[in-house]
């Protein structure tokens, strides 16, 4: 008796999973091709196009499919499984089999050799020129014949003043006003 209870209940278990009878293969196809579309949304810069996609379609194989709310929700659980398990493998292989020799940089582009994003603007620290325009602090200096956008320290220098650079950080370079007797900047042009 006893185990015609257990075979009973057993019975009622696998009835859970009755509506993988159900899929047909236009059913199969659309879950694949969103299980596909979800685990190449890792390695496609596609802003989520692809796993944009592959959740609708999974989506519409489970409506597709599950005849109950119960059977819709098993197989968002099982897909939901089968997705981590993926994710699982590929992260693993990620970072210590072949495709983190592919997708991980290797080398360094680090300024010693030769590499830089952009200028050094605290090469530029020292140098004499001339306001080109009123700096009200804001303004255009030159320096060897070479303009470039400059601010004060929040004073006010006249067209004309000859200028010294104290401070350069990213694309904001310091300027006073230069009272050294050693002026090697020339006058600016009127182009």
């Amino acid at each position: 008796m006893a185990l015609l209870v257990l075979a009973r209940e057993a019975s009622s278990f696998w009835d859970i999973f009755s509506f993988v009878d159900q899929i047909d293969t236009l059913q199969a196809i659309i879950l694949i091709a969103g299980l596909i579309l979800l685990i190449a949304e890792i390695f496609l810069p596609d802003f989520g196009i692809a796993g944009g996609s592959g959740i609708a379609l999974i989506i519409l194989g489970i409506i597709l499919t599950a005849e109950t709310f119960f059977e819709a929700f098993i197989m968002f659980l099982l897909l939901l499984v089968v997705v981590a398990i993926v994710l699982t493998i590929v992260i693993r292989s990620a970072r210590k089999g072949k495709l983190s020799r592919t997708l991980i940089l290797q080398s360094a582009a680090r300024r010693e050799d030769g590499y830089s994003s952009s200028n050094d603007p605290r090469a530029l620290i020292g140098l004499r020129g001339q306001a080109v325009t009123s700096l009200r602090p804001a303004g255009t200096a030159e320096f060897d014949g070479i303009r470039i956008d400059v601010v004060t320290n929040g004073s006010f220098i006249e067209k004309g003043t000859p200028v010294r650079i104290i401070t350069a950080y990213g694309s904001r370079i310091v300027v006073e006003p230069d009272r050294s007797d050693s002026m090697t900047a020339s006058a600016p042009s009127d182009s």
